[in-house]
């Protein structure tokens, strides 16, 4: 994943924990708008979030954060 995308990923959990607390899931769409104005950014995402983790479409955002922090 590259150093922006993780960025911005980490940002939105920080931000979704804080304003919702510990127990927040989230998808990766959360990490984009409303709109798909960048697909390569978003194809990345998915794929680092259904091919690399193969995690649920929903995941509590501090195993995310956690994920992403570790370089994994």
């Amino acid at each position: 994943m590259r150093d922006s995308l993780r960025a911005k990923a980490i940002a939105v959990c920080d931000a979704k924990i804080a304003q919702k607390g510990e127990g927040v899931g989230l998808s990766f769409y959360a990490f984009f708008k409303n709109h798909n104005d960048d697909p390569a950014v978003l194809m990345e995402a998915a794929r680092w979030w259904i091919e690399t983790h193969e995690l649920d479409h929903f995941e509590k955002a501090v195993k995310i954060r956690g994920l992403i922090a570790s370089g994994k």
